[in-house]
């Protein structure tokens, strides 16, 4: 049997000096309550980097302090977003070894860092006319051309996170009421049903038959060797790859990326007077004031503004 903790993620050391009950609320942390990968790996790297630090001030994990916790993140050189992630880490961490009587108190919860308010999210929009762009530069004679252009047409007319979008499988294709409709599962175990435009379900037609794909299990966006799928599904990363491929081929700007095409649907129907509920629903957020964030519509605003100036 293979070990519980594979090798490249072992504990810190103070986590391990302080005994098994420390050990063992540590794994139920990191191995059974985060259930995200990519949040366990940031969460990890944030409380290792906190505890080798508080290690290398000679003191022991019961008796860390809200004072060292505050005078690690004076210390911390990262971002104002980095330094509340890191904390926000931090936090959920030491609930946890408060839970388990591993320490008595959390040394994180009174600690407080520079406000930072986010009112505008960083990622870039993509205009109609660059995704027109990508989408007229891909050659749809060769199977990666008709895939990638099917996947991008899931970015742009669902919303979905690419993440979700690269796991698909036929089986999460169905029609009702002579309607294509999508199951895409999001993160956090947010299952949606979506409709499919028309001409994007004619894009995954073309791309199904062309590359005759059957059974409900088999990925529908698949890894390619020598111009032919592999069977192999996309992974998240793979995805993003391929779209900034595609964008750098159609002569975009390398800070576009996938989640550039969610920013420009829900700007776009926003502009267009659809209630920001609606979009909110599409979107998959729980709270409206996420939808906000991709709203670019202030930008314009902005411009408009600064170009008025008489200077």
């Amino acid at each position: 049997m293979s070990a519980l903790i594979p090798a490249s993620q072992s504990l810190p050391a103070l986590v391990t000096a302080a005994g098994q009950g420390a050990v063992f609320a540590a794994q139920e942390f990191f191995y059974g309550k985060i259930r995200n990968p990519h949040t366990r790996r940031a969460y990890q790297t944030a409380i290792q980097q906190f505890l080798d630090w508080a290690g290398g001030q000679g003191t022991e994990l019961s008796r860390i302090t809200p004072m060292l916790v505050g005078l690690y993140f004076d210390r911390h050189p990262g971002s104002p977003a980095t330094k509340q992630q890191h904390r926000a880490a931090l936090r959920h961490f030491f609930d946890q070894l408060v839970t388990r009587h591993v320490c008595l108190l959390n040394p994180v919860s009174t600690v407080r860092l520079e406000r930072y308010q986010v009112t505008e999210g960083r990622t870039p929009e993509i205009t109609i006319d660059e995704v027109r762009q990508i989408l007229a530069a891909l050659d749809l004679t060769t199977i990666a051309g008709l895939r990638d252009r099917a996947l991008i047409g899931f970015l742009v007319y669902t919303a979905a996170r690419v993440g979700a979008v690269a796991t698909l499988t036929l089986g999460d294709l169905y029609e009702t009421g002579g309607r294509a409709n999508v199951h895409i599962l999001e993160k956090n175990g947010k299952s949606r049903e979506i409709p499919l435009r028309a001409d994007l379900a004619r894009w995954i037609l073309a791309y199904r038959e062309a590359a005759q794909l059957t059974g409900d299990v088999t990925p529908l966006f698949q890894t390619l060797q020598g111009g032919e799928l592999t069977g192999r599904g996309l992974s998240r990363v793979d995805a993003c790859r391929l779209v900034k491929r595609r964008m750098k081929n159609a002569g975009l700007s390398p800070r576009l990326s996938a989640h550039s095409f969610r920013v420009a649907t829900i700007t776009n129907l926003l502009e267009q007077g659809v209630a920001l509920e609606d979009v909110q629903r599409l979107a998959g957020h729980a709270d409206p004031r996420t939808t906000r964030l991709y709203d670019r519509r202030p930008q314009v605003i902005t411009r408009q503004i600064v170009d008025r100036i008489g200077i």
